[in-house]
């Protein structure tokens, strides 16, 4: 896959210097020494500290990625919200991991998306996560097709720039209609999967705004909650409303109330929006909410 660039500056500048202005990592300069690719200037190969002048324009050549065999193919059928050359959103349905661990190496959404990939015979076949949601999450991840894109829009996640926004149910009342949790977020002791807030966790940071109470039935007070994540931590939103008192609704694992039927937490991320640096714009992502908390929301209309 080739990526070209014109160098429009006045003064001479390193290839190298120029290429990390475009997000070429140390990491994709060491894949392209190592595994076939290359570093073109007006179609003849340079070394990353050789100079350009403007009017050069520079391109690199991106190796093949062939794919893991260890990551079987699953050829199940996506919800594709957006896909293009370089990025693709799905909606993924609770119940699925996304990525192949101890639980599940086989049926995950990286095992699918993989199936998707060689279905249309993509020449790489290594689905990069930018996004993960936990199994019992449901709504958009974002997913990268090549390296490339993976490290450009990973460092729009380390610079907090990509926007992420979910629909949650709490159980309760919350008395505010806008809220900021900010708590360090860490591993729960003696525990593999669960996370709390703790004095040396992580800083962690959730926004809300409340959407709707539902106060009719005063045995399942609960609360719709737009959130927006402005940090990633494991388990945040889950974690974050535990500890201020209004576990989600259907949460067993956090100690939310099992009601109305739910399988699982009330927790779908419906919107996302980050910068996609090949088209030179923002895209905006969105999805609606599955059939279970539409159903939930309907409790009181």
């Amino acid at each position: 896959m080739k990526f070209s660039w014109t160098f429009e500056g006045d003064d001479e500048r390193k290839v190298r210097s120029f290429l990390q202005g475009h997000g070429v990592s140390h990491r994709m300069f060491s894949q392209m020494k190592h595994n076939g690719g290359a570093i073109l200037v007006n179609d003849k190969q340079v070394y990353t500290s050789d100079y350009i002048k403007k009017g050069d324009v520079v391109t690199i050549i991106m190796p093949v990625e062939a794919g893991n065999d260890l990551v079987v193919p699953d050829f199940t059928p996506l919800d594709v919200i957006y896909e293009d050359d370089h990025f693709l959103a799905v909606d993924k349905p609770y119940g699925v991991t996304t990525v192949p661990g101890h639980a599940d190496r086989l049926h995950t959404l990286v095992n699918r998306v993989k199936g998707h990939l060689i279905d249309q015979e993509a020449e790489d076949l290594v689905p990069h996560v930018v996004t993960r949601l936990d199994r019992d999450t449901s709504g958009i991840v974002l997913l990268a097709k090549h390296r490339f894109a993976h490290a450009v829009l990973d460092q729009q996640l380390q610079d907090h720039s990509v926007e992420k926004f979910y629909t949650a149910y709490v159980s309760g009342i919350l008395p505010d209609d806008h809220g900021i949790i900010e708590a360090p977020i860490g591993r729960l002791e003696g525990d593999f999967i669960k996370r709390a807030v703790t004095e040396d966790g992580k800083p962690s940071k959730t926004e809300y705004w409340v959407e709707q109470r539902y106060e009719k039935d005063p045995d399942h007070p609960m609360t719709r909650v737009k959130v927006q994540l402005h940090t990633g931590r494991t388990h945040q939103i889950r974690v974050h409303f535990k500890h201020i008192g209004f576990p989600l609704v259907g949460d067993d694992l956090y100690g939310g109330p099992l009601w109305y039927g739910l399988k699982r937490q009330a927790l779908h991320a419906y919107q996302m929006a980050f910068y996609d640096p090949f088209a030179e714009e923002t895209r905006h992502l969105q999805t609606d909410l599955p059939e279970d908390l539409v159903a939930l929301k309907a409790v009181e209309d």
